[in-house]
């Protein structure tokens, strides 16, 4: 057993330590308690008391100074025994009676009970606690559009662990789409509905949905979620995610431009790299499950070098003074130049916290790069067989510009599929574009038409139908991003020769080079 709380009158010597590991013998009062499970009185001529002290010093230490009275009740809650409360007299001359037996049981059962919900509810802020961590991203994905920092602050334990989550999650053409949400309700219900959310945003998100788009559909995911938990009572909607904001920001660092929704949430805060901070004006769409309301996306250009806060309002009301006086602290913090935006994370926290927040905080810090024009190659094609062979020859003499004459192979096999795609099943006008980022080549190919390739498998005897699934083998990922008019067709390959050697070694073994006759044996 563990020692937990020593009490003892003034002038009676150093009390005994706590959180001390204690073994009792056997047959000693305190192991008699805790297995029958009810009190007992003892003076100080008793057998088992005399017993006890010759075997335990600490027990020969409470006889030695006077005790003539010991109690020995248990401390029980919900069947269970707990632990064990002892009571000694010895300036008093009365020795303990049953009445005060009755009444240090009374007592030490109200302190079990405290105990075992102080117990109960650490134990679910622990398990929360650790959920909600499995939840957050461990670590931020590669990508050099944006340099980020994050925080994450639980609330208080009286409140709990609520479901404010953050995302960073790379899409195609060197974008990057930003995520902040804040789920009703603190426990591990809303950690549980915040990593539904999270995962839904993900999925949705690598459709490459915009901004409004896929709030719209995330708040029919929250719709049929509190249906499916069955009742309109107040934990159902949190465990379905009414009432959940979310704001979803997609920033390009080719054109520079930053698309963003928001779904009651906060607006975020931006920052110019002269200093200048204010809020973009994002239109307040209603929280998640509402209904009824559409989201609307706002469009903004950032320079490159520029800061964008996103937030949960937990950070606004963690002061005890008014949001205005918030926002101008939020303000001078993100505006005093600082050289890593950890430092600007800590300062925010710094100016905004005066105390364990009430409200869980999450906060994500970005700042912009730039993906100039040195970096992208576009060439508008003609919607004609015999241009592919020329969308061949613009990627090679680019990649030899790029100083990516190792890239050719995979690069023209994939433009030549694409765009014989686009050509074949899509609409003009058809456009080439590739992108080079520090690790990733991209090859997009848009067209006019809104439908949508997919991969098949092709039969033994089958002239064709392999296209995809060659791309799809030898590119890291591609997919399909949908536009007001057409589509693109990308595909991304990595410019880490470890990452390249594998389907260097499938492509040599099976795949013959673009735009090459094979040559036919006659027998």
């Amino acid at each position: 057993m563990t020692r937990t709380a020593v009490r003892s009158v003034p002038g009676d010597g150093p009390p005994p330590r706590r959180a001390q590991k204690l073994r009792y013998p056997a047959l000693s009062p305190v192991a008699r308690c805790l297995a029958q499970g009810h009190g007992a009185l003892y003076d100080a001529a008793d057998p088992d008391l005399v017993r006890w002290a010759r075997q335990d010093p600490e027990a020969a230490r409470l006889l030695g100074s006077g005790t003539h009275s010991v109690m020995v009740v248990p401390m029980r809650a919900h069947g269970a025994t707990l632990g064990v409360a002892l009571f000694g007299r010895h300036r008093r001359a009365e020795p303990f009676e049953a009445d005060d037996l009755w009444l240090a049981e009374e007592l030490t059962a109200k302190a079990a009970v405290s105990i075992h919900t102080t117990r109960r509810d650490s134990r679910e802020h622990t398990s929360t606690m650790t959920l909600q961590r499995s939840l957050l991203p461990q670590t931020l994905p590669d990508q050099g559009a944006l340099d980020i920092a994050t925080r994450y602050l639980p609330a208080g334990t009286r409140a709990g662990v609520g479901g404010d989550w953050f995302d960073v999650i790379p899409l195609s053409g060197a974008r990057v789409a930003l995520v902040v949400g804040d789920v009703v309700g603190h426990g591990i219900r809303a950690s549980a509905t915040m990593g539904r959310l999270r995962t839904a945003v993900r999925t949705l998100a690598d459709v490459d949905l915009p901004p409004d788009e896929l709030l719209t559909h995330l708040d029919d995911l929250v719709l049929h979620l509190s249906a499916d938990e069955g009742g309109t009572d107040g934990a159902a909607e949190s465990a379905g995610g009414i009432g959940t904001t979310c704001l979803y920001a997609v920033y390009d660092p080719v054109s520079r431009r930053c698309a963003l929704a928001r779904a009651g949430h906060p607006p975020p805060a931006a920052v110019t790299p002269d200093g200048a901070v204010r809020f973009l004006d994002v239109p307040a769409g209603p929280p998640l499950g509402l209904g009824g309301l559409p989201f609307e996306t706002f469009e903004t250009e950032l320079p490159e070098g520029s800061l964008l806060a996103l937030y949960t309002d937990g950070l606004l009301a963690a002061r005890d003074h008014d949001i205005d006086e918030a926002l101008d602290k939020m303000f001078a913090a993100l505006a005093r130049p600082a050289k890593t935006l950890d430092t600007v994370c800590d300062r925010v926290l710094t100016a905004m916290l005066t105390h364990r927040p009430d409200d869980d905080i999450a906060l994500l810090v970005a700042r912009t790069r730039a993906l100039h024009a040195d970096r992208v190659a576009a060439w508008d094609l003609a919607s004609d067989p015999a241009v592919v062979a020329r969308a061949r020859k613009h990627a090679t003499e680019q990649l030899t510009a790029w100083g990516l004459d190792d890239a050719a192979f995979i690069t023209e096999l994939t433009v030549s599929e694409l765009v014989t795609n686009a050509i074949r099943y899509g609409r003009p006008p058809i456009q080439l574009r590739l992108i080079h980022e520090d690790s990733t080549l991209t090859c997009e190919v848009f067209d006019s038409s809104s439908t949508a390739p997919h991969m098949r498998r092709a039969r033994t005897f089958d002239e064709g139908g392999r296209g995809l699934l060659l791309v799809g083998q030898l590119a890291r990922r591609w997919g399909t991003r949908h536009a007001l008019t057409g589509k693109t067709v990308w595909a991304e390959q990595s410019l880490s020769p470890a990452d390249r050697r594998p389907h260097g070694a499938a492509a040599a073994r099976g795949v013959r080079r673009p735009g090459r006759r094979r040559r036919v044996r006659r027998c």
